[in-house]
């Protein structure tokens, strides 16, 4: 159930009549400034994502010294019997 143009009209005079045009002057440009701002916050926060996207992550992390590892060589009777 669609409203059709001549209705749209008719609802447009009715309004006319009962608030005036300074009234609904006001509200429209009240309405179209509502949307304007609600346009420029979405654009605003749209850069600041694509700002943060494009700039590289920080971790914080504390550096540790890498854990020495000792090696220990055991010979095996088998070796020792070689080099002799």
């Amino acid at each position: 159930m669609s409203l059709s143009p001549m209705q749209l009209l008719i609802i447009l005079g009715i309004a006319l009549l009962i608030f005036g045009t300074s009234k609904l002057k006001n509200a429209g440009k009240d309405l179209g400034g509502a949307v304007k701002g609600f346009k420029d916050a979405v654009k605003d926060e749209e850069e600041a994502h694509a700002k943060a996207k494009n700039q590289p992550k920080v971790i914080d992390h504390e550096t540790s010294e890498t854990p020495e590892v000792k090696v220990t060589v055991e010979k095996t009777k088998a070796e020792d019997t070689h080099q002799s």
